[in-house]
């Protein structure tokens, strides 16, 4: 068996290819790199299950970052488990053809419970005081204390919210090359989400995003040098190319102020009642799903939707099925931005009366994606000083909540989840080997990203 090394740098497109990425450029001369096709909605959690099954959203069902649970009426995102991805993964297909097969997963997403021999991911405790205390999740069970031992102990504040950089995406590279070099996996599955952050706060053609291009770009030399150093083909994807915005779309705002969606009022702020809501929306960066209680609720929010500045689609059911999307987790409508525009979840109408969650970071409990979380207030006076106060009451034992996340959504410069105009603005795909090493050579140029699983699985059993 090939061993195949499987990098998937967030926000990579094939107009990134050139002089500033050096060793991506080399991998390309190496073997082949065109534009992959993007699939709805171009964001993490849909992209990788469909990069690890072949299928589309309405198959496994990762229909964005998050979903509706209609029986439960919790807004989920960020969920972990591989059971959630409805189709057979590129690892158990594997497994089953040889039993010899090895594979590390580090940081890809679907990480808990997949069927793999090493795997490590961000997964905090969560102690009954309240408290959130950083750590990483790993199989087997030592493994995390181990590789903390070695490289120092994960930069989680580097990971996400306003401090994101490239310390994160260098620690999860340096677990790769380590991984490599102590168990050789048949297959490794790498997540590089630097370009991710800078993209978003000051926009893909800021300086500072175009600086990042070659910060990443090291951190893939380095796994390349430790895949050639045991024979293993290497492979770079991504999910989707981020574009410059400057439009956010309040579109629950909009719902509500149409009589469409409730909150209940309370000590810490409102929150969005979903049981009571005729319609809402899980905003997932230029993609939102509307979940509508009845067909006249549906009627009424497509018609408000279709008139909200700044959409471009409103998909129902037909025309999800045109996109690959329509899934029982889908919301009754999908709803599309147009260029250089982008949803937020916002649901009230004054700050005053935002819940204080929406000023901290907190992935879980907002109803929906914000990139806010990778600012700091810039309204507030001493930011610093504020943080190093919340954390001294961190320290103490007392209850305390990091409210230094703005509620201005103009700050944010670029966002993805709409198919791109040109492919070149889209995912792109690099292999080490040829076209027909690494599968046929799509005929229009394009790779489909439901076909990275059938590439991978013919690199690896290609000596098979």
């Amino acid at each position: 068996m090939q061993p195949v090394v499987l990098v998937d740098v967030v926000g990579l497109t094939a107009r990134h290819i050139g002089p500033r990425t050096p060793a991506l450029a080399e991998l390309a001369r190496r073997g082949t790199c065109a534009p992959m096709g993007s699939i709805l909605p171009a964001v993490t959690c849909s992209a990788q299950a469909t990069m690890l099954t072949g299928r589309m959203p309405s198959v496994h069902g990762a229909v964005g970052n998050g979903w509706f649970d209609r029986d439960s009426g919790d807004v989920a995102l960020w969920r972990q488990s591989n059971a959630l991805v409805g189709a057979t993964k590129l690892y158990e297909v594997a497994r089953e053809r040889d039993p010899q097969f090895t594979c590390a997963k580090l940081f890809w997403w679907w990480n808990m419970g997949a069927r793999v021999d090493w795997s490590i991911t961000p997964r905090p405790f969560y102690p009954a005081d309240g408290r959130k205390l950083l750590a990483v999740y790993g199989r087997p069970p030592a493994l995390p204390d181990q590789i903390e031992r070695e490289l120092g102990a994960f930069p989680f504040f580097d990971f996400w919210g306003p401090r994101s950089g490239l310390a994160s995406s260098r620690w999860i590279a340096d677990v790769a090359v380590r991984t490599l070099e102590l168990h050789a996996p048949k297959l490794t599955l790498v997540y590089l989400p630097h370009l991710d952050y800078s993209h978003q706060q000051d926009g893909p053609l800021s300086e500072r995003g175009l600086a990042a291009l070659g910060e990443v770009d090291a951190q893939v030399a380095k796994i390349v040098k430790a895949a050639d150093a045991i024979g293993a083909t290497v492979v770079v994807v991504s999910e989707y190319g981020l574009e410059s915005v400057d439009t956010p779309i309040h579109i629950n705002r909009a719902l509500r102020s149409e009589g469409l969606l409730e909150v209940r009022p309370g000590p810490a702020g409102e929150s969005l009642d979903t049981f009571a809501s005729a319609a809402f929306a899980v905003a997932d960066h230029q993609v939102a799903h509307v979940y509508a209680r009845t067909a006249e609720a549906r009627s009424h929010a497509a018609l408000v939707l279709r008139n909200l500045p700044g959409v471009e689609q409103v998909l129902d059911r037909a025309a999800q099925r045109r996109y690959g999307i329509d899934h029982a987790r889908s919301g009754d409508l999908v709803v599309i931005a147009r260029k250089g525009a982008w949803f937020t979840y916002y649901y009230w109408l004054d700050d005053a009366a935002a819940p204080d969650f929406a000023r901290t970071v907190d992935i879980h409990r907002k109803p929906g994606y914000d990139p806010c979380e990778l600012f700091l207030d810039p309204a507030l006076a001493f930011p610093k000083l504020r943080i190093a106060r919340r954390l001294t009451q961190k320290f103490l034992g007392l209850r305390y909540l990091m409210d230094v996340i703005p509620l201005d959504a103009k700050l944010v410069k670029g966002s993805h989840g709409r198919i791109p105009d040109d492919p070149k603005d889209g995912p792109v795909f690099l292999c080490s080997q040829p076209f027909g090493a690494c599968g046929d050579e799509p005929r229009d140029g394009i790779v489909p990203m439901t076909s990275v699983h059938d590439r991978v699985l013919g690199l690896l059993f290609a000596q098979g």
